[in-house]
């Protein structure tokens, strides 16, 4: 699913680094072949100073996309951990209150049927939607072959539905359902609305409905890609990444990927539009790829993840970008990969995902840390 696999792309060209960020900085010696190789665990790199008391919550597996419950005190996210049993990305809630996710296994919400993603809380914080492959298959769908051109896709899987479980894991509701892609679901903080992805229309664009499922309305409708959307901190406005072809090169090689159910998604900005989808304006202008974009606390910042600043295009770190797409800032600094990011809803709290502190391996944790202004 799209949310998710730039990270598996980071995390599959990840790779121990010697570096040097500042006095934070920590290593660990492993001795192969003669030869010693030192790996970064670093937690907090020196420069991000928006950043206080970080914590680690996970230790192994691809861990990503966690968000917050409205009253902050448990995230839901998705996962694949060998030790926890998941083949492919699974559901996984966990309230702060029961200690840390390295001791303490989280609680299943997706039972294990299909691949699921796109997770997030709904109004009262007893029920959870997320995105599953799970009527067309309980097996994990397969990932698409290895390209001869080697260029790098996403699989957009047709069986993927929007579904409401308790917290036990028991499905109550499909919200949304239908031929092809519904994916990628997320949920104002005054919990009237969702906005997902869907490629009903034959493209892939934004929708919204009422929390009930109902009202479905088509708010995105130029050629490409549009997802992974959020609302402002006051339901007026969505932000979201954009893989918009300008040529007709680039819109014949598109539309041909998406017949085929697949996206490239090399190139991505982010946008901003109104939650009808009026007033849509692209924010960066940076080129490769800009994405995972969730709105600051005061509706006027931008936080999202980009390798803009990367040489060799696996470097994500997050950046804040004001809304009219001044004040571009660096907030981490980890040499390999940061990403989703969001805010508590009281706005003191940042959770996000990185391969920081992974022994060198090719995992991606969890991590929340205090918000600094």
């Amino acid at each position: 699913m799209i949310k998710i696999k730039v990270f598996i792309f980071a995390s599959a060209l990840a790779f121990g680094l010697s570096s040097c960020c500042g006095d934070t900085q920590q290593h660990s010696e492993d001795h192969q072949h003669g030869a010693t190789v030192v790996t970064d665990t670093t937690v907090h790199y020196a420069k991000e100073v928006h950043l206080a008391n970080i914590k680690q919550l996970t230790a192994g597996g691809d861990n990503a996309e966690a968000y917050f419950s409205f009253d902050n005190s448990m995230i839901v996210f998705q996962a694949k951990v060998h030790k926890w049993g998941s083949e492919c990305d699974q559901i996984y809630y966990f309230p702060f209150a029961d200690g840390d996710m390295i001791d303490v296994q989280p609680k299943l919400l997706s039972e294990g049927l299909g691949r699921t993603t796109c997770s997030y809380f709904m109004p009262g914080d007893t029920t959870v939607l997320y995105a599953s492959t799970r009527s067309g298959s309980a097996a994990c769908p397969p990932e698409p072959e290895k390209r001869a051109d080697g260029k790098y896709v996403w699989p957009i899987y047709a069986d993927f539905d929007i579904y409401v479980a308790n917290l036990k894991g028991e499905i109550v509701d499909t919200l949304v359902s239908g031929p092809g892609y519904d994916a990628e679901a997320t949920v104002s903080a005054q919990g009237d609305k969702v906005v997902f992805t869907s490629d009903r229309s034959g493209d892939l664009e934004l929708y919204t409905c009422d929390i009930d499922g109902s009202n479905v309305k088509q708010i995105t409708f130029g050629v490409g890609y549009d997802g992974g959307a959020f609302f402002s901190p006051d339901g007026t406005k969505l932000v979201f990444r954009s893989s918009r072809p300008q040529t007709e090169a680039e819109i014949a090689e598109y539309r041909n990927l998406l017949s085929q159910g697949l996206v490239m998604p090399t190139n991505m900005e982010i946008y901003t539009c109104n939650v009808d989808g009026s007033d849509l304006k692209q924010i960066t202008k940076l080129g490769k790829a800009n994405w995972a974009p969730f709105f600051h606390p005061s509706g006027e910042k931008i936080i999202f993840s980009s390798n803009h600043a990367g040489e060799r295009g696996y470097e994500f770190n997050l950046f804040m970008i004001n809304t009219d797409g001044t004040g571009l800032k660096q907030i981490t600094f980890d040499p390999i990969f940061d990403a989703f990011p969001m805010f508590s809803y009281d706005g003191k709290k940042l959770i996000f995902a990185s391969n920081r502190n992974n022994g060198g391996t090719r995992n991606t944790n969890l991590f929340i840390a205090d918000w600094v202004e």
